[in-house]
């Protein structure tokens, strides 16, 4: 048997569990969980999984809502990523409930056909919007031994190719003294000052980098009363690079002897923190492109090619894709979206975005055949 005909089976899989994917994909819209607490989304892709055979492991890598679904022994072992959290208000404005039912379609459909030639894995990964669940999955070896990882983000365009900028934020404290604004004895160390200085100071700085960088923040904490000498001020910011090693090993250490400096020329003392983890860029791998370009091809769908650094956001796949060959492309579901928006979350739950869900699971299926040694 050819692999043309495992794929038409695998297409007529997903078409099958159509009712129950876009039943799945409209539960978790209706019903967003914030990153952490994805206690419905988790257990309804678990008890799903268990349905059909796949053994599951709950708890992974200190998150109550990571799951691992696994099903068949042998053969290559292909991981299908599954996102669910939602962000506050705005609810599924990057379109997790859609990468959940499409993971899930294809993992199953994958699973029924590869039967005891391959394993198939839906890994559930929480917390994508904040701490990202996969840096710390990364880390435990969860990905090691994958031959492939596939995930799909819903967008206005089909794509693929890119990358995504390395992040590694950093919490910045300037701490002074505290006093009076009128006060003839006792000037106190203005801690806004400092933080103000820092924070013009972010902007030039990034001119003397060789290598495409962003850095941003906002003033998280200015102080308490105008008539008080602030005592201690507090910025968030953002710091990003094409390279985590690039990020890791001349960004932030820049960024740090700037606050340093103004620290010394200040009177102030400074804390520097990491308040998320680091996630590193995208890497796709070009295997599983071609295989993904050919599949989308077969379903009717052209798909755009992206120059490799083109650059969008962050992501913990990147993490992913530093472990185990790896693709996050974008499939359409709406034009002129941007995500993080009510417009996008609003097209997450259209019915045509379930329409398109059944493509991306049929996509990454499909790709998933391509691994097997038939």
């Amino acid at each position: 048997m050819d692999k043309k005909v495992w794929k038409e089976q695998v297409i007529a899989a997903v078409d099958a569990m159509a009712p129950e994917l876009i039943d799945m994909s409209l539960f978790l819209h209706k019903n967003p969980e914030l990153s952490g607490q994805e206690y419905q989304a988790a257990q309804r892709l678990i008890s799903a999984a268990e349905k059909r055979g796949f053994l599951a492991k709950k708890n992974i890598s200190g998150y109550e809502t990571a799951f691992i679904a696994r099903k068949g022994t042998t053969g290559p072992k292909i991981a299908f990523l599954a996102e669910y959290d939602a962000l506050p208000v705005l609810g599924h404005a990057c379109g997790h409930n859609l990468i959940a039912a499409m993971s899930w379609g294809a993992a199953a459909a994958f699973a029924a056909v590869a039967k005891d030639r391959a394993v198939s894995y839906l890994i559930g990964c929480p917390a994508e919007e904040t701490s990202g669940a996969k840096v710390s999955m990364a880390a435990d070896g969860i990905f090691d031994d994958l031959r492939a990882a596939l995930i799909i983000h819903p967008g206005d365009s089909n794509n693929m190719g890119g990358t995504s900028y390395a992040t590694h934020p950093l919490k910045v404290t300037f701490h002074g003294r505290p006093a009076h604004v009128a006060s003839k004895t006792n000037k106190g160390v203005n801690a806004l000052d400092a933080l103000i200085m820092f924070y013009q100071g972010i902007k030039p700085l990034r001119q003397t980098f060789t290598q495409e960088t962003i850095l941003a923040g906002i003033i998280t904490k200015g102080g308490t009363a105008p008539n008080i000498v602030t005592d201690e001020a507090e910025g968030k910011f953002t710091i990003r690079a094409l390279s985590s090693h690039y990020l890791e090993e001349t960004v932030i250490p820049a960024v740090r002897r700037l606050a340093d400096g103004i620290a010394l020329a200040t009177n102030t003392k400074v804390e520097a923190v990491h308040y998320e983890p680091l996630f590193k860029e995208l890497i796709n791998d070009p295997e599983l492109m071609k295989f993904f370009q050919e599949n989308m091809t077969l379903l009717g769908e052209k798909i755009t090619l992206l120059e490799p650094n083109d650059a969008d956001g962050s992501t913990d796949v990147g993490n992913v894709s530093h472990a185990a060959p790896t693709i996050h492309p974008d499939i359409f579901i709406g034009s002129s979206l941007s995500a993080h928006t009510p417009e996008f979350a609003a097209a997450t739950g259209s019915p045509y975005a379930q329409e398109r869900l059944l493509i991306g699971a049929k996509a990454m299926a499909m790709t998933a055949i391509d691994l097997l040694d038939l």
